[in-house]
């Protein structure tokens, strides 16, 4: 329950940037902003305090799934892998883990993200938005995009999984770990 709280509520503090960001960013946006600062006016005089809030349902949509199967595949890695006897094999293994949690998680989420960016692009709902979607191209919609949303969302996540796991590791005394009584260098 905290996790989709607080994921909830960090979703709500950064959704004004992510979508000046976006909209900094979109090539067919009339406007030229210089800064996420212009971006993120111009929406606010356009749409009001609303407008930097468009899109929160899908953002919601993607993130809490996103942040959930990451911990779940990374659980279940855990339970897979067989266990390290040395520190190199606990990094391998937190790798791979790692990993497969972070594409997991892009991958699941992916057609959230093509849905929040249409509702960015169009200020349309989110349900006008995914019936656009599915007219204009079915259900390839859900795949668009995926090779690039795989490494910008499954690199953050991977590398925030791997490193808290390689933190815990190295913080644990050896004779916790599942790598025995072998010292660190």
């Amino acid at each position: 329950f905290p996790p989709l709280v607080v994921s909830t509520a960090v979703q709500c503090v950064n959704m004004p940037l992510v979508r000046a960001t976006i909209t900094l960013q979109n090539p067919q946006c009339q406007y030229k902003f210089r800064t996420v600062g212009e971006s993120m006016m111009h929406i606010y005089r356009t749409h009001g305090v609303a407008g930097l809030y468009h899109g929160m349902s899908a953002a919601v949509l993607k993130t809490v799934p996103k942040y959930c199967t990451a911990v779940v595949v990374k659980d279940v890695m855990d339970d897979c892998l067989p266990p390290a006897s040395t520190p190199e094999q606990g990094l391998w293994r937190s790798a791979c883990k790692s990993a497969a949690a972070g594409l997991s998680g892009a991958a699941l989420t992916n057609p959230f993200d093509v849905i929040r960016n249409e509702m960015f692009k169009t200020n349309r709902s989110l349900s006008d938005t995914v019936i656009d979607l599915y007219n204009a191209e079915g259900f390839g919609f859900v795949s668009r995009g995926l090779g690039k949303n795989l490494v910008a969302v499954s690199i953050p996540i991977t590398c925030t999984i791997f490193f808290t796991d390689a933190l815990i590791q190295w913080n644990t005394p050896s004779s916790e770990t599942s790598f025995g009584n072998v010292s660190r260098r």
